[in-house]
């Protein structure tokens, strides 16, 4: 198999490397000064340092087409708010499409009722003609990049897209499993950083483990309800595209978006957090749009609110958590303050 992928950051460079040992893959970045200097020290020294590229890898810059050509499959591994370019590009190309990116795109006007859309619903808008889909679960890029045991979801309404992620991807440490419910993994993508940011800020403040077990165990029960509105299923949410990647990105040290919570409660401001991380953290710009989103929707997510308040200086960290367990006791259940389910 021919692959391409699209940009050299940790995600786009660990998949790139572990479909090399298989298959002939080249790697584009945009940049191409970075392209000579992975190509030259066979490393990416600013992503995944350490990490010896191997030698069948090719990293291009320039003409994406020429990268791109005969290619099978292309993966698109640029942060969502690159994603709608990167589709638009992308347009007539025959070979099978597949985004690692996980978040909400945001609004693309100011008005009230404008709301931000998950990846596959920009593809739907500006690409529908692409075979496509998304990669996605529980996954650090160092972790992947090291070949260490991981299980991923290949999630597509196309058959082929899933059957050619498989085919590219799974292999003894790496492990691909098939999932038609495109909806629903990648709202448990996007939703999961924003509960991490909870997380950290439950963990940073000292709160305890089982603060921190109830902040997740409730957050999935907002992603859930968030998901069901937008017509996902319900058994997605506690497969690895959901409760797997909730508990890895909301725990492990390796998270962008538990670190930035961290930074918060140690009194750092958002701007300061956010430059520290040297990465993008989806969280952080995506934590609103969804919020936007889910009031029309009539679903109610009090802790991606508070997440919002946090981010937008109207609480402290304190305060933040003070206005979560300061709440009327509620059933425990996914469908309390859910809208009626109905189709994206």
């Amino acid at each position: 198999m021919k692959i391409c992928v699209h940009g050299a950051g940790a995600w786009g460079t660990a998949v790139a490397v572990n479909a090399a040992a298989r298959h002939e893959v080249t790697l584009w970045a945009r940049d191409a000064a970075q392209a000579d200097a992975m190509s030259a020290a066979r490393e990416n020294t600013r992503y995944l340092p350490g990490l010896a590229l191997p030698a069948s890898l090719a990293v291009r810059a320039g003409d994406i087409a020429q990268a791109q050509a005969g290619a099978d499959l292309v993966i698109v591994a640029t942060p969502m708010a690159a994603l709608r370019d990167q589709l638009i590009a992308l347009r007539g190309t025959s070979a099978q499409v597949a985004w690692l990116c996980k978040g909400v795109e945001p609004a693309l006007d100011a008005s009230p009722t404008a709301y931000g859309l998950l990846a596959h619903e920009i593809w739907a808008q500006v690409a529908p003609e692409l075979k496509a889909g998304v990669l996605s679960g529980p996954s650090f890029a160092q972790e992947v990049a090291e070949g260490r045991p991981t299980a991923l979801v290949a999630a597509s309404p196309h058959a082929g897209v899933r059957d050619a992620l498989v085919e590219a991807f799974h292999g003894p440490a790496l492990r691909v499993y098939a999932n038609d419910d495109i909806v629903g993994v990648e709202v448990g993508g996007a939703v999961k950083n924003v509960l991490a940011i909870a997380t950290g800020l439950c963990d940073g403040l000292a709160l305890g483990l089982n603060a921190r077990a109830a902040l997740i165990t409730r957050g999935l029960a907002e992603m859930t309800r968030f998901g069901l509105a937008l017509g996902a299923r319900a058994d997605t949410f506690m497969g690895l595209s959901g409760l797997g990647d909730l508990v890895l990105t909301a725990t492990g040290d390796l998270s962008r978006n538990r670190k930035v919570g961290l930074l918060l409660a140690q009194g750092r401001t958002l701007a300061q957090a956010v430059d520290s991380l040297g990465h993008v953290a989806e969280g952080v710009y995506c934590a609103r749009t969804v919020v936007q989103r889910a009031r029309g929707l009539g679903i109610e997510m009090p802790i991606a609110e508070g997440v919002v308040a946090l981010l937008d200086g109207q609480v402290s960290p304190r305060d933040a958590v003070a206005a979560l367990t300061g709440r009327d006791p509620v059933p425990e259940s996914v469908q309390a303050g859910s809208a009626p389910r109905h189709s994206s």
